[in-house]
Parts: structure tokens; C-alpha cells; sequence
């Protein structure tokens, strides 16, 4: 966490949710409002539900999908949501190059994430743009190798004003839905060698002001310390942002 950075907590609830669980949770985000200070919170329900938290969710919480095509315009693109069609439905946030879709529902390659994350902001859409290593390639020793790897074409493609609209989720694939957690000193490891790597690839400026979170199987009992951190600014949560526990780390990123 730094001071000249604002906290970011974001709840991705993935495939999950049925009419009477999502309205719950909309009761639960909303028990947080007004949100502590210096925290920023967004959540990312499935598409069929976001409508429905968009209407009812207080407007302090942010709303985001969990992905947008690579074309600015609507068209022959069955299954996908172009970013033009989310701005105008009121979504403000995307989150793109999740590990579930670079390894396994879609095999997104870095050059397609790229590719998307510069076309959804310059649509006006803000991103969630999330990296992250395989157990063996951690264990392997390639962790900065992947990560640089899947960073490099959207440095390439982004200017110096798109970062103020981009949040960039280290997501340890090792550790997603697995109960596993990178300890506090790894996970700031990580972090300070992305933001490294960014003032030297990108700029210093951009590499300053970057919000770089966690996701890894964050929880209640390990938020605090994992936010203690001089690198973490915050979390992208999985299985506890569908419940109250998620309320419970969003106060633990409070400044």
C-alpha cells in the first residue's frame, strides 16, 4: 500500500449467481456504503446479472464484465461483448487477460489481450488487466520471464495517458481457487519487480502511479498483511467476494 496511491478491491464472482444469490450480494456490497476512505471497490457479476446490480448496487461500487472483444463496434462476434456495447449498457470496468481465459476456456494469447485492452480503452472503458504464472513456471524459476512476456505487447500499444485507466492484477495461477496464498514477502517480491519493469519499459511516472493488486485466494484472515505491503494497492478477489467476508478485506484496504 502507498499513500499517493488509491486502494483498489475488486470482487470477480465469475461464472457464479442465480437471480436471489446476486440480490443478496448487491444487499451485502451496499452494507459497505459509504465506503471506507481511500479505497476504491468494483465488482464483476456475470453478464446476465449485470443489469440487475447496475440498477440496484450503490453507485460508489463500481461495475465491471468479466471480458470485451477486440473490435470497438458490435457485430459478428457470437458470444462476446464488444466495449462499445458495455459503455453504453454502464459497466465502467473490464477485466481482461484472466488466467482462466489465457489457460483455459479461451487461450487468449498476450498479443489478443493487447489487443483488447487497448481497444476497451479507448473505448472508455477501464481495465483490469490480470498476469500471472503457472505453479511449475513459478517452481521453474520463469516467473518474471511469463509475466514480462504477457506485459510486453500491451506496453507496446499503450500511450503514457492509458495507464491512469488501467489496474494491473498479479494473479498467481498457483494460487487461484486453491487455497494456496503467496506469502506476504513473495507477493511484494513480485509486485516490486512488476512496477520495476514497468518504469523501465513504460515509464517511471506510470510505473509510480500503476495500482498493482493481488489475486490469489485472498481472504479475510490474510488481507491485512498481504496490504501491509509497499507494493500491493489492493486485491482482486475470487470465491470471497461472494460473501461477507468480502467486506471484511475491503475495510483491511482502507489508508
Amino acid at each position: 500500500m502507498s499513500s499517493a496511491r488509491v486502494n483498489w478491491v475488486g470482487g470477480n464472482w465469475k461464472c457464479n449467481g442465480t437471480r436471489e444469490s446476486v440480490a443478496k450480494l448487491v444487499e451485502i456490497y451496499n452494507s459497505m456504503c459509504p465506503l471506507p476512505e481511500g479505497v476504491e471497490v468494483v465488482c464483476a457479476p456475470t453478464a446476465l446479472h449485470v443489469g440487475f446490480v447496475l440498477e440496484h448496487m450503490q453507485k460508489e461500487v463500481g461495475v465491471a464484465v468479466q471480458n470485451s472483444w477486440s473490435s470497438p463496434k458490435g457485430g459478428a462476434y457470437t458470444g462476446e461483448l464488444t466495449p462499445d456495447i458495455v459503455k453504453d449498457f454502464g459497466a465502467q470496468w473490464v477485466i481482461l487477460g484472466h488466467s482462466e481465459r489465457r489457460n483455459t476456456v479461451a487461450r487468449e494469447s498476450p498479443e489478443l489481450v493487447a489487443d483488447k485492452v487497448k481497444i476497451a480503452l479507448d473505448t472508455g472503458l477501464k481495465v483490469v488487466l490480470c498476469v500471472g504464472e503457472l505453479k511449475e513456471e513459478r517452481e521453474g524459476g520463469k516467473t518474471m520471464e511469463v509475466l514480462i512476456g504477457q506485459m510486453t505487447p500491451v506496453v507496446a500499444k499503450l500511450a503514457p495517458s492509458d495507464w491512469a485507466n488501467v489496474v494491473l492484477a498479479y494473479e498467481p495461477v498457483w494460487a487461484i481457487g486453491t487455497g494456496l496464498t503467496a506469502t506476504p514477502e513473495v507477493a511484494q517480491e513480485t509486485h516490486r519487480q512488476l512496477r520495476e519493469w514497468v518504469a523501465s519499459s513504460a515509464s517511471a511516472d506510470v510505473a509510480s502511479a500503476l495500482r498493482i493488486v493481488y489475486g490469489g485466494s485472498v481472504k479475510a484472515a490474510n488481507s491485512a498483511e498481504l496490504i501491509s505491503q509497499p507494493d500491493i494497492d489492493g486485491f482482486l478477489v475470487g470465491g470471497a467476494s461472494l460473501t461477507e467476508e468480502f467486506c471484511t478485506i475491503v475495510r483491511s484496504a482502507k489508508l
